[in-house]
């Protein structure tokens, strides 16, 4: 009735009725309940779906379940009764308040539910409790003894129709394997395909089929079957996985259900560049409300704030602590500033001066360029504040989705080891490339006497010069703890070259035997490991 309150309604004794009655085209629309959040899967609709062979899953419906215990009249008690009666499907959902609350008592689990109702209402069984809605006890004029006796308790229902949704944006795509002959890592290389397209699956099962006892997949993921990364998955899975046309069957695509509670609806960019484009493109795709402000959007910053749940400045690094400064108390009480930018500038300090203290705070470095395909495997700063609550754990939750490697920091320690992982690096390719140059050294001379090894300094030097030399500038002239970093490796460097110059072999072995003890022997194994698979890689390519 909600889903389409001018339809007209045909019910069906048990889930089975339904969906032969929908194969037959008794009825234009099926609803199927699938999964309830305390009962888990309708571990029947998996094999039912086998049996539709016309028409789609198109979208769905999620309707909480206020279940409550209702008796025959006001005058009886929990200790008056001696018998607990429902569905199946419901006792399982308040398993947890049967087994703390009449756990001596038996259960009858019944079919028609709203004749036990009558029996109980019209004989006055006062030893007799029933749990279901408070709705249909109110009903049948029973009295309600406790209400909400399973929390939290919402059931998910799937809507068949006779054709393929359209695509709204945020969407999932079902489909189910025939019975399939058995072979070693199949389900890993079916899920591979998805992965590695940066599709997340959204759920997950095999079953054997009853019949052959061969194994069914079934799955859900993100995405229509119209958008071609997600077709291409699907066609990869059956012509090459599994190798056999014809053993994929589509269930439909629809619009995305998320069981989850979401605290955020929308999102606005400060700034429009490639990495602004990246996040927001992701965040769509997730089902938030994105806007998008910068110097030439006709859409000002100050007009966007006040729309938004989230505001996320994402500016060159010189530019983010002034932004912030600017705009900063324009946020309202109760929402939250995400920086997506490095803590050099003592930029979350800055925030947390220029906010509202029930403002939120939190800085994401995002160690990847707009370039990459997915977060997935990439690392990702996260700096909490004393600020970061519930919206922010929100958009941490996407990046942990999204595959990314989160690692938490305090803002003086992701300063300092940034000059590590990014400061020192460029500044080093910066001034390698500035040598070749020097002694006119090509590209070529560089192919013909380098090993493996030294390749890789070469490749740092090529990645930072063949892409915006404005990112790298403004790395490279952050103030900050990462100077420091900067610094102390120019004077250590200095040290080395003259231990070099003067031929001191035993000084120079043991400072490389002093740095192994503090690098730590796991540590050698585990990056020398890594450069095997690089040297690996190279070798093939050379």
């Amino acid at each position: 009735m909600r889903y389409a309150p001018k339809a007209r309604i045909i019910t069906c004794p048990h889930t089975s009725a339904l969906i032969d009655g929908f194969s037959r085209g008794d009825f234009q629309l099926a609803i199927v309940p699938i999964y309830n959040t305390r009962e888990g899967e309708n571990k029947e609709y998996f094999r039912l779906f086998d049996k539709i062979r016309s028409g789609f899953w198109i979208d769905n419906i999620v309707l909480p379940s206020h279940l409550s215990l209702g008796v025959a009249h006001a005058g009886v008690k929990k200790e008056d009764l001696r018998l607990l009666v429902g569905k199946g499907p419901v006792f399982r959902q308040c398993e947890e308040y049967v087994a703390e609350t009449f756990s001596a008592l038996p259960r009858l689990s019944v079919q028609d539910i709203e004749q036990a109702m009558r029996e109980i209402r019209e004989n006055t069984i006062a030893d007799r409790g029933i749990i279901e809605t408070e709705e249909m006890l109110k009903a049948n004029g029973l009295h309600i003894l406790e209400r909400e006796v399973a929390p939290h308790n919402r059931t998910r229902y799937a809507v068949l129709g006779p054709e393929l949704a359209v695509e709204t944006g945020y969407d999932a795509t079902a489909f189910i394997t025939k019975p399939l002959d058995d072979r070693v890592g199949i389900l890993v290389d079916i899920l591979n395909e998805f992965s590695r397209r940066g599709i997340n699956i959204l759920d997950l099962r095999s079953e054997s089929d009853i019949k052959t006892q061969k194994l069914q997949i079934y799955i859900e993921a993100e995405g229509h079957i119209q958008d071609k990364t997600v077709s291409d998955a699907i066609e990869h899975v059956e012509n090459r996985i599994i190798g056999q046309p014809g053993m994929v069957r589509l269930l439909g695509s629809f619009p995305r259900i998320d069981m989850r509670t979401k605290f955020i609806r929308s999102f606005g960019f400060i700034g429009t560049g490639d990495m602004s484009k990246w996040f927001a493109e992701r965040l769509e795709n997730e089902g938030y409300r994105i806007l998008m402000t910068g110097r030439s959007t006709e859409l000002r910053p100050e007009e966007m704030i006040p729309q938004v749940d989230v505001v996320i400045v994402c500016v060159p690094i010189s530019a983010t602590s002034d932004t912030v400064r600017k705009y900063g108390a324009l946020i309202e009480a109760g929402k939250a500033l995400v920086l997506l930018a490095g803590e050099s500038e003592k930029t979350l300090e800055t925030a947390l001066e220029a906010t509202n203290e029930d403002v939120e705070v939190l800085l994401v470095h995002n160690l990847w360029g707009p370039q990459a395909a997915t977060m997935k495997d990439k690392n990702a700063i996260v700096v909490r504040t004393a600020r970061s609550g519930r919206l922010c754990n929100e958009f941490e939750t996407f990046l942990y989705k999204h595959g990314a490697d989160i690692y938490q920091d305090s803002a003086a320690r992701h300063d300092l080891l940034m000059g590590i992982g990014q400061k020192l690096p460029t500044i080093i390719s910066v001034a390698l490339a500035m040598t070749l140059e020097e002694h006119g050294i090509t590209s070529d001379d560089i192919a013909s006497h380098c090993t493996l090894t030294s390749l890789y300094p070469i490749l740092a030097m090529a990645r930072v010069h063949s892409q915006n030399p404005r990112t790298y500038a403004e790395i490279l002239s952050t103030s900050g703890d990462s100077r420091r970093i900067v610094h102390d490796f120019a004077k250590n460097l200095r040290e080395v070259i003259g231990l070099a110059d003067d031929a001191r072999i035993p000084d120079l072995c043991g400072l490389i035997d002093r740095n192994c003890t503090h690098l730590t022997e796991e540590f050698l194994q585990a990056r020398m490991l890594q450069a095997k698979a690089v040297d690996e890689v190279l070798g093939k390519m050379i």
